[in-house]
């Protein structure tokens, strides 16, 4: 049993035999891995994520933001002007500062929504902003945001200034607008 769940465990998450060194299970609807190559005990896939992307697989835009796909969405693309839906986990040194996945239950928070291109006016952190142009729906992205594109020499709370930060960004979904396209008027 053990060992059939195992090997739908490695097809499944796609990892190899050296990856999971011993699986419990808990009680019939609840298993846990332990993979060393993470270090951590985890029942999701995103966990294992988190590992340590090299440098240089990272895009790096002419702005100084570094992103990393890693799951390229199906769906719709965010570009200037979309209203999107996020979840996202802002890092400083590797340590959770801001997050939307706090809350209860399995989506586990509440998705922050905003304009694309909203930057300019100061309603969104700008790395997160020009982060997320390009995005497809269900998509997963981890960018490293300079200091330019984030709080600059400012700093703000615990964030000292010229501080770099990581962002995990999912794009949930893309709203279309409630009046629906732009409507040109034309005197006559």
């Amino acid at each position: 049993m053990a060992s059939s769940l195992c090997s739908s465990l490695f097809q499944s998450w796609a990892l190899d035999s050296k990856c999971v060194s011993s699986l419990f299970n808990l009680n019939p609807a609840l298993s846990v891995v332990y993979c060393d190559k993470v270090g951590a005990v985890s029942t999701s896939k995103r966990a294992l994520r988190s590992q340590k992307i090299p440098e240089d697989e990272y895009t790096t835009l002419p702005n100084g933001l570094k992103y990393y796909d890693l799951k390229v969405g199906s769906g719709t693309e965010a570009v200037n002007g979309s209203r999107v839906a996020v979840h996202y986990v802002a890092k400083w040194k590797g340590v959770t500062f801001m997050t939307s996945r706090q809350g209860m239950g399995i989506t586990g928070g509440t998705p922050y929504g905003f304009d694309v291109g909203a930057s300019e006016r100061g309603a969104v952190l700008k790395g997160l902003d020009l982060g997320v142009q390009g995005m497809r729906v269900g998509g997963q992205r981890v960018l490293i945001v300079p200091p330019e594109l984030a709080y600059g020499n400012k700093g703000i709370q615990e964030i000292p200034p010229n501080a770099t930060l990581e962002f995990d960004v999912e794009l949930i979904s893309i709203k279309q607008s409630p009046f629906g396209s732009t409507v040109k008027i034309v005197e006559g």
